[in-house]
This record gives structure tokens, C-alpha cells and sequence, in this order.
């Protein structure tokens, strides 16, 4: 028999699993509901006994929330995805369900704001450690590894600095690790900056995936949520946590982000274009003292970016030159406060090109010697493309740092 192909990214986030044969309503139906009704108690006692196919509370799982995660297990190459109200309640859910009191995490260094601050101020206080690696030097993994470590987690592109972190060399000392303890040692990705239209962790080693889906994969600054995609084993440890913690996905979100998905491929491929060609012409501008994106040349892992990503994303950050009259984050703030076009707000990922000073947005409450640990400087702006007009865009920038 002929094996059927497997569809395409694109089609698989508009049809998900329902190909083919499948008879029903074309756009999914919203279960707007905290509970359900049984048909007798003999439904509860099959829910008692472990049937998952028996809904009981939303908080558990719920049809339209489902649907949702099937397509974007299949999509991602996963064995199963479970959603959550927020990136950061899949964050924290995904690595609570790997880690206990008096184990330690290998990170690098290079994180989301929220992310690094949940390490510094709330792990301790479940008494979990986390030791950071040189993301230069990932051979430190095999030197930090102890009997008490629970995972390696990762994030590339960095936010804001569009650092990369070689995710190969990642997991094979991660798995060289492994030797040494006997055991299985998690690898964790942080994957919201690239998406899955231009990066694929599953095919590089990884084995778990988080990401926000507010940003790329919902697309319109409209919903908040979070996936977390992995094996189906692993999944059902990340549910049953979840139900504690109770960071549940909103039905009606869920159903606004499968809508999302179905232009996912169209919106990311017009963001990396228009992120790539908005990069050129802002490195070419005399007030901009530094243009970081994975798609330039000048960027110092350009060449690594080639291999690991299939895109280089719509995320640019720019370094305006410092001026005498000003500071540099005075000249900063001055040019996100005249942008037309692109929008002043915290976030990314959206059809509209947003802008943000990660001093006064993800790497908020970070000392000095934080901020450099970290490659922030207080004179970056953080763009998130969007899928206007790309003339329209340069236009803007090129009228707004006039007041840098």
C-alpha cells in the first residue's frame, strides 16, 4: 500500500488532522462550557477508571481546546500539545513538571525577561536551582550535569538580543551527559521568537517545545496563550500538573487561535520578508549605531543562523547612536514616541509592526549588571514586524529617528 505523504505545514495548520475523509462543520464549534453533562454516573465511573475521552470540567480538558492541540501537535511534529492561558504558564508548567525541590536546571543565559526572572525570584523558593552555561561554549553542559539535574532549557533567538544558541551542539553534550547519569535528560526549547515556520526543534534533537502562542501562532494582539509539545507520555505529565496549577486555556481563546493557524504560514513568511528588507535599510541609517537580525550578514551568527533556520523571523532590534543632548535611552524613547505606523506597545508577533525598550519592557527590574549579563543595552528598541506596507514602514522609521 502507498504510504500517503505527509501534508505540508501550511496545510496541516489550516486542516490539522481533519483531512480526507473527515464529514462536520468546517469551522470548529465553541464549547463554551466549565462542565458537562453525563449520561448516567456510569460515565463518571469511566472517568474514574482513566477514560480520557470522557469530559468532566473545562479546567481538564474541553472539545474546542482539543481540536486546538491536535493541530498543533501535528503540526510541529509532536506526539501531543496541551494549551495553557499564557507562554508563561506553559513555561512554568512544562518545567515543573520535569523538576522537583532540590533539583537544578542547565540554562543558558540568554532568556525572556519573565522567564529569567521566575529562575532568579521564584524557583529558589521551591527550592530548584538554575546554573547558566556560556551559550558560546554548550560543552559546559557535560561539566555541569549532576545527579541532581532535571533538564537543559534553551531559547533561540534570544529576546531582544537575536543571539543564537547552537541547538545542535546543545543537544548532542546534553546526550553525551546522559551517558555519564544513566538517565534521560530533557532538552527544552523556548521557540516563540522563530515559530515553527522558520525553525524545527523536533528535527534538531530537541524534545520538548514551548512556546507563547499570543505571539506568531495567534498573529493578531487579541488572545493570550501558551503550548507546550512533546511526546504523549510526557504531555500527560504536563496535564496533570496543569489541573494543579490550573493555568487552563480559555475555550473561546483556543478558538480564535485555531482560526490564527490557518494564516500562520501566510503572516510569518510576510513578517520574515519584511523584517528582512526593514533590517537593510535601518543598518544603512546614521543615527542607528547597531542593526541585529540573523538574516544580515553583519550578524555574528549568520552563517549558524543558515543552518538551524529555515527563516530568520520578524524580529529586529536596533541600537540608536548616542547623541550629546541626549541619553541613549532618551533618544530611544524620542523615536518609538513618533513611529506613525508601527505601534508603541509591548508584545510581538502580530500583524501589526510593534515596537518596545526592553529596559522598560521584558528586562524590566534587571540591575546594570544584569542587563549586561544579558546583552540589553538602554538604547535598544525591539521591533516586531508586521505585514504592512514594507515602503510604509521604512518611511516611518526614517521620520521618526530624525528626533533620536
Amino acid at each position: 500500500m502507498k504510504k500517503t505523504p505527509t501534508p505540508s505545514l501550511a496545510t496541516r495548520a489550516i486542516h490539522g488532522k481533519k483531512l480526507f475523509a473527515y464529514q462536520g462543520p468546517l469551522a470548529p464549534p465553541i464549547y463554551q462550557t466549565s462542565t458537562y453533562r453525563f449520561a448516567s454516573s456510569d460515565d463518571a465511573i469511566r472517568y474514574a477508571q482513566g477514560d480520557p475521552t470522557v469530559y468532566v470540567y473545562t479546567r481538564y480538558h474541553n472539545p474546542t481546546v482539543h481540536d486546538v492541540e491536535e493541530k498543533i501537535a501535528f503540526m510541529e511534529g509532536g506526539g501531543a500539545a496541551v494549551l495553557f492561558a499564557s507562554g508563561m504558564a506553559a513555561i512554568s508548567t512544562a518545567l515543573l513538571s520535569l523538576s522537583k525541590a532540590g533539583d537544578e536546571i542547565i540554562s543558558t543565559p540568554g532568556l525572556y525577561g519573565g522567564t529569567y526572572r521566575w529562575f532568579r525570584d521564584e524557583l529558589p523558593r521551591q527550592h530548584i536551582t538554575v546554573r547558566y552555561i556560556d551559550p558560546n561554549r554548550p560543552e559546559e553542559i557535560e561539566s555541569f550535569v549532576t545527579s541532581s539535574t532535571s533538564l537543559v532549557y534553551l531559547e533561540t533567538p534570544t529576546n531582544p538580543t537575536l543571539d543564537l544558541v547552537d541547538i545542535r551542539a546543545v543537544v548532542r553534550h546534553t546526550r553525551r551527559a546522559e551517558k555519564k547519569l544513566g538517565r534521560k535528560l530533557p532538552v527544552v526549547i523556548d521557540n516563540t521568537f522563530a515559530s515553527i515556520i522558520n525553525q524545527d526543534p523536533f528535527a534538531l534533537g530537541v524534545d520538548v517545545i514551548v512556546e507563547s502562542a499570543t505571539k506568531y501562532l495567534g498573529g493578531h494582539s487579541d488572545i493570550m496563550s501558551g503550548v507546550v509539545i512533546g511526546s504523549s507520555e510526557y504531555i500527560k505529565r504536563v496535564r496533570q500538573v496543569a489541573k494543579y496549577l490550573g493555568g487552563c486555556a480559555d475555550p473561546f481563546a483556543a478558538f480564535l487561535l485555531g482560526r490564527s493557524l490557518k494564516t500562520f504560514e501566510l503572516r510569518v513568511r510576510r513578517q520574515n520578508e519584511n523584517a528582512l528588507a526593514l533590517a537593510t535599510a535601518l543598518s544603512r541609517h546614521k543615527k542607528i549605531q547597531r542593526v541585529i537580525y540573523p538574516g544580515l550578514r553583519s550578524h555574528p551568527k549568520h552563517e549558524l543562523a543558515k543552518k538551524q533556520m529555515s527563516g530568520f523571523g520578524g524580529m529586529v532590534t536596533i541600537e540608536v547612536k548616542p547623541v550629546k543632548t541626549k541619553t541613549p535611552v532618551d533618544a530611544a524613547v524620542a523615536v518609538c514616541d513618533h513611529l506613525k505606523v508601527a505601534v508603541n506597545a509591548m508584545s510581538l508577533g502580530g500583524v501589526e509592526s510593534l515596537v518596545s525598550i526592553p529596559v522598560y519592557s521584558s528586562h524590566i527590574f534587571m540591575s546594570d549588571d544584569e542587563l549586561q549579563r544579558h546583552g540589553v543595552t538602554k538604547g535598544m528598541i525591539r521591533i516586531s514586524v508586521g505585514v504592512e506596507g514594507i515602503d510604509d514602514l521604512i518611511a516611518d522609521f526614517e521620520q521618526a529617528l530624525k528626533y533620536a
